[in-house]
């Protein structure tokens, strides 16, 4: 028997838009109504009730942290009534993680080939800005990016990102905006044209072309479309008051009929990234695209968060905004109601004012001393201080004199990555082994940056002050004796950049920070190491950027240019995010330091909200206003309107995250800089003080910081054999991300792979007369050009000729029968207890209820009777025993073998067959829960070193000069 398909606590709204099925459905979720809860159970109720499979459904949320929650409820509600059902199979992701599916699925139909790059926003924007002269060269640039004379080549590269940004989120042809007559438009479409084309040729992708990509596989391929269509039954997307045009298109090409299966969730009164390109419109225009009466629509109005004065107070912040224009209004009415329930009647919306900066910082002190002392307030992660940016002075200083009042601060966003020691120490370490950079890194003899004084007096400087400590005398010597050979270097080294930083490890000034025991206690203990491995990361990526593999005398010069004067010059003026745990959003033992957007989604017993200085601010350009007459779509806000409005949206954001008590806090200025600012004085003078003697913080009992247990992925070659291989190199380059140094690849290898994979999707669209001799070596001689290109690797020509004759061989072998053959490439997973276990199958084969799992290899076939083969063969076996219980577990099917094929392999059997074992799957099984236990427990623990994975590793100058304490894992 079942359990209760749709949850009893359940109110009657939630459970109308739970069963709610039939046709386009627009749920108008408030703050704290159970949006989350709703999405889940509707999720449920379709699977339970209406008999959809994974693959019908898609479920499209704003972040891939709320895609990895929602993913770890669905699974446990399923787990809890006994369901089982395959999360992998089903679309729930972001817009972009869908959309890359998608071209990696269908990448024979779009522009991309094999290996592409996908870039982030950074690397977008130093993809341009390597480009900059090109887009210098096309006439009227200045009406877009500013006068080159005027503004830095950085600036004007940040520009040019939104702009062309804006183009793909828009969904514009850059040939439409070529013919236009306004010059700086036709301007911008000479720049998304030049742009798409260096897309093409460095076979990369930027997150808003992932879209673009994806829209155009929609409607230029309508077989696929199609099948999308019939395969996906159910859409619903979450935040949709945050999606901008080009998403409401792909999801429009998806929705057939006049009455899709489409719902959208959403609350016009939180959006918030309109610089991001998202529209309010699609959200308040949703009703809009059916015919009259077809599109339901579900109130959510009831607050399970917050107390009702706080409540009270947030619904009159919305209703001091005049929402109506020329007949139209911009704001769907509602009025949000605390739920049902006692709540303490004292004061809880309160302001904290001070007239001076020391006077505020004191306040907030005994403001949070209070709170402690009052016996409500067990841990400071129950308080978090909102602001508009956390990179203000003022909010700095805020942050700096509570840690040194010994309260920890989380605010990974505050831009202090470069302020951090354990960052300036590795950088002055740098900068000492190259003793020319002074030197070399002035252009011309009157040139200065900026960035410069920050080298010299807060990197160099104390870096070299701790050399003159007798601690480090070892450092010193090992220092002064690179620094020679770098001032004379003749020849070749064998290391570059990041190389030197691995070395830096094993010397006390830096392994201090790197001890295990810190990453157990806490936040504020682990933030240095976790900060090491985020600067491993940007060396690593300025060398595949500059092509820098080892330091050369004939670049070296330029390489220190590039690297100091542009690329850290850059991550430093754009400021760099420290890091987040995606599964505690407010660390126990921190008060947070956020700003509004990052607060978005979250609560907190206590919210104080600053920057009650700012104003309504203008966010578009000249060139926006011309843009809009060649937009897809009309014009919707009165773009004068859209400052006022967005300002309202964004500071109820701000007060709808207080669950017990809200504070307005500002250090309070009259005349020019007035705060508050007239905006908020309304509503801030009323307010009792928090000091105020109807005030008892005692008698407001403060609620819990929820706990997020988020299921983690976990695969057996990323993670299982990694940690059994060396726990210590599985601590710093998965749990601390540490960039390993570019290894060649298995270049080889790989090229088989892939082209096996080539033919396996063919057959598979049931295309097997393409596969014949001259189209395999197209697709191995395509593969090998962009592989080779990303990896800057090559393979000699009698060796690239044996590659292809592995593929050859493999497809003579099957004698082109591929009947056998039931999936390739499938990406499987299994929603465990506490983790998602995953792994990725080369080919399902067989018949019926019963099938076998092929697994390729291109080395040499190993001998089952040599011992020496005998450790490899066993990690192999328990891979597949992996893979089959995940597949046993997910679809009811039976696996009877399990096989390595040696694609080598000439005239004997290419197979190495397995028979399954259940006792053996379930002992391997057991061994990797007790792994991801240890993982989840940060217990890296090793009873000694493992010579075989020192003699290469990058950590084995930190090993052999680490004071080991080992230890037998329990």
């Amino acid at each position: 028997m079942l359990a209760p398909l749709i949850s009893s606590s359940a109110n009657p709204r939630q459970r109308d838009a739970i069963t709610s099925t039939d046709g386009p459905l627009l749920i108008i979720a408030g703050p704290g109504s159970g949006k989350t809860f709703t999405l889940v159970e509707r999720v449920v109720y379709l699977i339970t009730e209406k008999g959809v499979t994974p693959e019908q459904l898609m479920v499209v949320t704003f972040t891939d942290k709320a895609a990895q929650e929602l993913t770890t409820r669905i699974a446990n509600r399923l787990v809890a009534i006994g369901v089982r059902f395959n999360l992998n199979e089903m679309y729930l992701g972001t817009f972009h993680s869908i959309c890359l599916r998608w071209l990696q699925d269908h990448r024979e139909f779009t522009r991309l080939k094999r290996n592409f790059t996908l870039m982030d926003q950074f690397d977008q924007q130093y993809f341009l800005y390597q480009h900059l002269r090109d887009y210098d060269a096309i006439p009227g640039v200045e009406l877009l990016l500013g006068d080159p004379q005027k503004t830095s080549a950085w600036y004007r590269t940040e520009k040019l990102l939104r702009w062309v940004n804006t183009v793909s989120e828009e969904a514009l042809e850059p040939e439409a905006l070529i013919a236009a007559p306004d010059p700086a438009i036709s301007t911008l479409g000479r720049c998304a044209a030049l742009y798409r084309q260096q897309l093409d040729e460095a076979n990369a992708l930027d997150f808003s072309a992932i879209q673009h990509e994806a829209l155009r596989l929609l409607r230029f391929y309508p077989a696929i479309r199609d099948a999308m269509r019939q395969r996906i039954a159910y859409l619903m997307v979450d935040e949709y008051q945050d999606t901008n045009t080009i998403q409401e298109f792909i999801l429009m090409e998806l929705a057939q009929g006049e009455a899709p299966n489409l719902c959208v969730v959403g609350d016009d009164d939180q959006g918030l990234y309109r610089f991001r390109g998202a529209t309010i419109r699609n959200i308040l225009q949703f009703k809009e695209k059916f015919a009259p009466g077809v599109c339901k629509q579900v109130f959510l109005e009831t607050n399970y968060r917050s107390h009702p004065a706080i409540i009270d107070f947030y619904n009159g912040w919305m209703a001091g905004q005049d929402w109506e224009h020329d007949g139209q209004t911009f704001r769907y009415p509602k009025t949000i109601v605390p739920r049902d329930d006692a709540f303490p009647e004292r004061p809880v919306v309160l302001k904290l004012a001070a007239k001076t900066a020391d006077a505020w910082h004191a306040e907030v002190l005994d403001l949070l001393h209070g709170l402690r002392d009052a016996g409500t307030l067990t841990d400071w992660n129950q308080v978090a201080f909102l602001f508009r940016s956390v990179k203000h002075e003022q909010v700095r200083g805020l942050a700096t004199f509570l840690e040194a009042q010994g309260i920890p601060v989380y605010s990974p966003r505050a831009n202090q990555f470069f302020d951090r020691e354990e960052i300036r120490l590795i950088i002055g370490a740098l900068i000492f082994l190259f003793p020319q950079f002074p030197q070399v890194r002035m252009w011309k003899p009157d040139a200065h940056l900026d960035i410069w004084d920050y080298y010299d007096e807060q990197c160099f400087r104390p870096f070299a002050e701790h050399l003159r400590q007798p601690e480090n005398a070892d450092l010193l010597k090992w220092a002064r004796r690179k620094a020679r050979d770098h001032m004379a270097l003749t020849q070749n080294a064998d290391y570059a950049f990041a190389g030197l930083f691995y070395e830096l490890l094993r010397f006390p000034l830096f392994s201090r920070y790197l001890d295990e025991t810190l990453l157990q206690n806490g936040l504020l203990d682990s933030r240095p190491m976790r900060n090491l491995g985020l600067f491993s990361q940007m060396l690593n990526k300025f060398e595949y950027l500059h092509h820098v593999s080892v330091l050369t005398p004939d670049y070296l010069e330029k390489n220190l240019r590039d690297l100091f004067n542009q690329f850290l010059r850059f991550l430093h003026d754009g400021g760099i995010n420290e890091y987040e745990d995606e599964a505690e959003y407010a660390p126990s033992g921190h008060v947070s330091f956020l700003t509004i957007h990052q607060a978005k989604g979250l609560e907190f017993p206590v919210v104080v909200v600053g920057s009650l200085g700012a104003v309504p601010r203008k966010q578009y350009s000249a060139v926006d206003v011309v843009l809009e007459g060649y937009l897809a779509r009309p014009p919707y806000e009165p773009l004068e309107k859209t400052k006022f409005y967005d300002f309202r949206r964004l500071y109820y954001t701000a007060f709808s995250r207080a669950q017990n008590l809200l504070l307005l806090t500002a250090l309070e200025v009259n005349g020019t800089g007035r705060t508050p600012s007239r905006y908020f004085t309304d509503y801030y003078t009323p307010l009792p003080s928090w000091r105020a003697g109807q005030v008892k913080l005692a008698a407001v009992p403060l609620a819990h910081i929820k706990d997020v247990k988020l299921k983690r992925e976990y695969s057996f070659t990323s993670h299982l054999t990694v940690f059994e291989n060396c726990a210590e190199q599985y601590r710093f380059f998965r749990e601390l991300a540490f960039a390993p140094l570019r290894k060649n690849p298995i270049l080889f290898g790989t090229l088989v792979h892939q082209t096996i994979e080539d033919i396996h999707k063919t057959v598979l669209r049931g295309e097997q007369q393409r596969v014949t001799a001259d189209q395999i070596a197209a697709w191995f001689d395509t593969n090998y050009a962009y592989l080779t290109r990303r990896e800057r690797v090559y393979l000699a020509p009698p060796i690239r000729q044996l590659a292809l004759e592995h593929v050859l061989r493999y497809v003579r072998r099957n004698g082109n029968d591929w009947s056998h053959i039931r999936e390739a490439e499938v990406d499987v997973s299994l929603v465990k207890d506490e983790y998602i276990l995953a792994g990725k199958v080369d080919l399902i084969q067989g018949e019926g209820d019963t099938v076998e799992v092929v697994d390729f290899k291109s080395e040499r076939k190993l001998d089952v009777n040599d011992p020496r083969d005998r450790e490899r063969l066993n990690q192999y076996r328990r891979q597949l025993e992996v893979y089959a219980h995940i597949i046993e577990q997910r679809t009811g099917l039976t696996v009877s073998r399990t096989h390595l094929y040696y694609t080598s392999e000439e005239g004997g059997n290419p197979y190495i067959s397995f028979d399954k074992n259940t006792r053996s799957v379930e002992r391997t099984i057991a061994v990797f829960d007790e792994v991801v236990q240890r993982i989840e427990a940060k217990d890296f623990a090793i009873p000694e070193r493992p010579a075989k994975a020192c003699s290469a590793c990058d950590l084995r100058h930190y090993c052999d000069a680490k004071n080991w304490e080992f230890r037998v894992p329990s």
